[in-house]
């Protein structure tokens, strides 16, 4: 069995949007004889490409949901998820690459590393995730792969080392030379299924001859007899070198480089080779856990399929037969009718139907191995979920969720709109940690979050086209957050008397900015218990964090949270009767609502980090649009007439940006944003924030 884990893949594709991902996962599936004609993104067959099954992504031409398949290279079984390149679809690659063992990162021989590979390849340091790179789009006008090489280095910083070099480029591209080899591989037959393998042209083999050994130097650094052959000026083993790399790769510390066109067929067969040689199999991870019967403490899980079972939920989906739960097997195997724990519910489950998924179709099968991807039907669960035999209390760590940034109202027309709206949110609210909804108590409207227009836009149009459900669309709303300037002294005492015992509890102290160092970046609150003797009892002290807390969640100048805030409590009074928990949270909310007022309050908004790239005659006019939007220009890069524009705009300029840029560049601009910080408001929005909330609370 541990021979046939060597003989398994798990990998993703991930890249910004438009760097061919799906064509390439189209390929990839060609090639390994899964599908046997060949259906473009953009196709005008109106077949659309496999993996992207949703009629939306087919009418858009992008994915938005990742979609898992499994194919057989060489005896090797590959399992392969085709991730989403837009920013809004973080989520989608934050679980793929949770469960995968290795990434395909892909890139564009034009574009570069943009700013969503910059996301991409760090959620894959997150996970530790080691990866191959593509180079793709070498048929492309301007095609420049030596540049988009040096970008992986400076602006990634990985240790890039370049597998293969190009046989001309643009309309000239013809194959690639092999550094391995030392060959040169054409791609014949109609759609590059038949390998030819030439000697190099002569007018590269001084640059392939440079390049070899660049790769040699680059290996030894991981292998020390590969070293001593180098020094004795030995001949090196394929065998060796490939050894060499793929110790570099699993260790994060070297980046293989591939390159060709997947829209051309060319490079995919070397590509999925590079897969095998150099990504790892799952005994190759370490995957860990941790023991919750065991004060949490950590158990590395062994790739052994006799183990008692661990699996996580790392992705939820509801077809047309119910739930359906994406699993991630890492010790042990499942077979139909075994029972399971969840042992975040600690309920028991057996399962039912266990299926291997091929995008929007799927194969039954008896029983998954340690190290597969399947899926399970039926199962009540969440995302992030671990599954466990009996007798185990493990739970894995979960994947990252990023905050939600931009909201909207949505008003369903009637009552059976409203009831499918409902059907639709907790459906969605389930499959996407990073979209998110609520009622919001004062207008009594559905408010959903997510994570950009675009995020937002997809499930609306999905509520009314799968649910049939007719909304209407409010205007959207900022995330915005309060703080404080400077310190503020607080001295509060909250007295209640009902016959009977009443209620007592004086706290005091003061609150004062606090700026999160690099190691707790996630805390926006820090309470600090600096009580002398005894005037607050000390089991009421985590009552005052609590009352703190409560009041962290609605600032009171705009009902929005406030963040950065150190609350120092150092003195108080209680009552051997009227004293409480109760009593105490509420004197701390009370006391800390009346000194935010005093410490000088401001509104922080959030500003984006914002990439168009767009042709550079239009260059001008990108930059009045942003200067506009109270937009800051941080760089701007220009590229055979292309130019790549970086700004920093607030979040609440950037609606409806997407048609402004169309219109003033003929349609052939685009831009991609996530969250950068956030930053004081102007004086002026401040004001003009204020009054709307206040105008707003009088019409209530």
């Amino acid at each position: 069995m541990t021979k046939e884990l060597k003989l398994m893949r798990n990998i993703g594709i991930s890249a910004h949007i438009d760097s061919g991902k799906t064509t390439l996962s189209e390929r990839i599936l060609f090639y390994c004889n899964r599908i046997h004609s060949i259906h473009e993104v953009h196709g005008k067959d109106g077949v659309g490409a496999t993996m992207d099954s949703m009629e939306l992504e087919r009418e858009r031409g992008i994915t938005i949901e990742s979609a898992a398949t499994s194919v057989e290279w060489k005896n090797y079984e590959i399992n392969v998820i085709d991730t989403p390149g837009h920013v809004d679809f973080t989520i989608e690659v934050e679980r793929s690459l949770r469960v995968l063992d290795g990434a395909i990162l892909v890139l564009c021989s034009v574009g570069g590393v943009q700013s969503q590979s910059i996301t991409v390849d760090r959620q894959m340091n997150r996970y530790k995730v080691p990866r191959i790179a593509f180079i793709n789009k070498c048929d492309r006008v301007g095609a420049n792969p030596y540049r988009v090489v040096n970008q992986l280095r400076e602006k990634l910083f990985l240790n890039p080392v370049m597998m293969e070099i190009p046989i001309g480029l643009e309309d000239k591209l013809e194959g690639v030379v092999d550094l391995m080899k030392m060959k040169a591989i054409y791609f014949d037959g109609d759609s590059g299924e038949i390998l030819r393998e030439e000697e190099i042209p002569a007018s590269l083999v001084a640059e392939a001859q440079a390049k070899r050994e660049e790769l040699l130097d680059k290996a030894s650094a991981f292998d020390d007899d590969l070293m001593e052959m180098l020094l004795e000026g030995e001949e090196v083993s394929n065998e060796i070198l490939e050894k060499a790399i793929r110790k570099g790769t699993l260790s994060l510390q070297l980046c293989p480089v591939f390159m060709g066109s997947a829209h051309k067929n060319k490079g995919i067969q070397p590509l999925l080779d590079g897969v095998l040689k150099y990504l790892p199999d799952p005994t190759e991870v370490t995957n860990r856990a941790l023991d919750l019967d065991n004060n949490e403490k950590e158990v590395i899980l062994p790739s052994d399929p006799e183990a008692p079972t661990v699996a996580l939920a790392f992705k939820l989906e509801d077809g047309q037969y119910g739930q359906l739960t994406y699993i991630r097997v890492y010790q042990g195997h499942l077979r139909k009718g075994d029972e399971l724990v969840n042992t975040r519910t600690k309920r028991k489950f057996k399962i039912g139907r266990l299926v291997k998924m091929h995008a929007s179709t799927m194969e039954d099968i008896s029983e998954a191995g340690c190290g597969d991807i399947a899926a399970l039907f039926g199962i009540d669960c969440a995302s992030g979920d671990t599954f466990c035999a009996n007798g185990l209390n493990y739970t894995m760590s979960s994947m990252f969720v990023p905050t939600p940034v931009i909201s909207l109202a949505i008003i369903p027309k009637d009552k059976k709109s409203a009831d499918n709206m409902a059907k639709a949110l907790n459906r969605f609210t389930k499959e996407d940690p990073t979209f998110q909804t609520y009622v919001d108590p004062e207008s009594n409207q559905t408010i959903i979050k997510g994570m950009g227009e675009l995020h937002l836009d997809v499930y609306v149009q999905r509520m009314i086209r799968e649910y049939k459900a007719d909304v209407e669309v409010g205007r959207p709303e900022v995330a915005y957050r309060e703080a404080i300037t400077k310190r503020a002294d607080f001295n509060y005492t909250h007295k209640k008397q009902t016959g009977g015992s009443g209620q007592f509890a004086r706290v005091a102290g003061y609150i004062e900015p606090f700026v999160p160092t690099d190691d707790d970046m996630d805390k926006e609150y820090q309470f600090v218990n600096e009580v002398k003797g005894g005037a607050i009892p000390s089991e009421y002290i985590p009552s005052c964090d609590k009352g703190f807390r409560a009041a962290m969640k609605k600032g009171p100048q705009l009902n929005f949270p406030i963040v950065g805030v150190r609350c120092v409590v150092n003195d108080g009074g209680w009552h051997p009767v009227d004293s409480s928990d109760m009593a105490f949270q509420t004197a701390a909310l009370a006391a800390f609502r009346e000194a935010f007022l005093q410490a000088a309050p401001l509104i922080l908004e959030p500003i984006m980090k914002v990439e168009v790239e767009g042709p550079s005659e239009f260059q001008g006019a990108i930059f009045g649009s942003i200067n506009q939007r109270r937009g800051i220009i941080v760089s701007s890069t220009e590229d055979h007439n292309t130019s790549t524009i970086d700004a920093e705009v607030p979040l609440a300029e950037m609606f409806g940006y997407s048609t402004v840029l169309r219109s003033l560049s003929q349609g052939q601009a685009e831009f991609t944003m996530e969250l950068d910080h956030y930053a004081k408001t102007p004086v002026s929005v401040s004001d003009e924030l204020r009054k709307a909330y206040n105008e707003k609370k009088k019409g209530k």
